[in-house]
């Protein structure tokens, strides 16, 4: 039975993000590394959005934009959103990027097959798949154990689910200079529901059909809304070349609490994903960063969770829109509606001073948001 030093179970964003932070440091190459997954990443199977005020990963982004729409029922408008840029990256180019950084590395290893069962005994974790066991000092698992969250009733569970379609128009009609944040001008129908438009040319776009609720729709239901808002954008004849759904779990349930000395849940395994807007990448590259500094001078891994204020701005909220989901419209709207979008993506970032803090949540709905308050301490 082969032993590693760690071992990834699960190779998803925060996994491959880990890892290349490992080579980055420098520190770990006397390390042996060990990831599996049942998937070869060897498909685009999802894209990656983000605003950065620096490079990261500018040497794989497909497009940039130096602007972003917001828009509702009542009005729509371009945000300033300076410093930052509105970033994307398929899934596929990040996949080659950091595999093909890995590969250069003899002790770090690849296994493509579904991992079955992870255990602890005697101070070190095995780790079984569908064909093989191997023991190893630490564990980074990535797997989502969504029972974790569905069994308990104090965290809630939103879902930010979406289907997209990559279409191109045969005549021109986006602002390739503008990425679409939010278009809540499509019917709520009683949820919080927005269209996600990533123009890459003119001609081309990702045009997602998004909600943060409780329940998904059936396929069908999304596929009728993207095609009623194409035509309401005038665009009547297009070519579907590429699809793309996924489901991201909005909670704030803390999952940091299943960590052991030796096992660490990483990603929205570990409640990587930002709560508030599902956005993962950003996140997931802060985390990342953060764990390898950790593993440099620690070894127990519950130690390396820390809650702060923004984990209690994002309970509130997911409280909010668990309890009315309608709502959320307006909580965008009223963040969007002034001049002041690099403030709230600040915020969003979680960097602002709690002057900023204050200036943000002043725009909020304020009796909404103190019920929440009040539920959350007497709950």
């Amino acid at each position: 039975m082969k032993h590693y030093n760690y071992i990834f179970t699960g190779t998803g964003l925060a996994a491959l993000l880990t890892v290349y932070e490992m080579v980055l440091s420098k520190k770990f190459e006397h390390k042996s590394i060990l990831l599996i997954d049942s998937d070869a990443k060897k498909t685009n199977d999802r894209t990656w959005c983000f605003w950065d005020d620096a490079s990261l990963f500018n040497n794989i982004l497909s497009k940039k934009w130096d602007a972003t729409l917001f828009a509702n029922e009542s009005f729509r408008k371009k945000l300033n959103i300076t410093p930052y840029h509105y970033k994307m990256i398929q899934g596929l180019d990040f996949y080659n990027f950091v595999f093909n950084e890995i590969s250069k590395h003899e002790n770090i290893h690849f296994l493509q097959e579904k991992v079955v069962t992870l255990s602890e005994l005697e101070g070190k974790c095995l780790v079984e798949t569908e064909g093989k066991k191997f023991t190893c000092n630490k564990v980074f698992n990535s797997i989502f154990n969504a029972t974790l969250v569905t069994s308990q009733k104090k965290y809630p569970l939103l879902q930010q689910h979406f289907i997209g379609w990559f279409i191109k128009s045969k005549k021109t009609v986006f602002d390739e200079n503008a990425a679409t944040f939010m278009d809540f001008s499509v019917n709520q129908n009683g949820n919080t529901r927005f269209m996600y438009v990533l123009p890459t040319s003119k001609k081309e776009a990702l045009v997602e059909y998004t909600l943060f609720s409780k329940d998904l729709l059936s396929k069908e239901e999304y596929e009728i809304e993207i095609e009623l808002y194409l035509k309401n954008l005038g665009i009547i004849e297009y070519e579907i070349v590429g699809k793309e759904q996924g489901n991201i779990p909005m909670t704030c349930y803390p999952f940091w609490k299943n960590n052991t000395q030796n096992v660490l849940n990483i990603g929205s395994s570990g409640g990587w994903t930002k709560a508030s807007t599902g956005f993962t990448f950003k996140n997931a590259t802060k985390k990342s960063k953060e764990l390898v500094q950790f593993l440099e001078t620690e070894s127990d891994f519950t130690k390396f969770h820390k809650k702060n204020k923004f984990w209690f701005y994002d309970l509130l909220f997911i409280d909010l829109l668990y309890k009315n989901n309608a709502i959320g419209s307006k909580l965008f709207s009223d963040l969007f509606k002034d001049e002041n979008s690099g403030l709230i993506l600040k915020f969003l970032d979680e960097k602002t001073s709690w002057l900023e803090d204050l200036k943000v949540i002043l725009k909020c709905p304020r009796i909404p948001f103190l019920k929440a308050l009040l539920r959350r301490i007497f709950r």
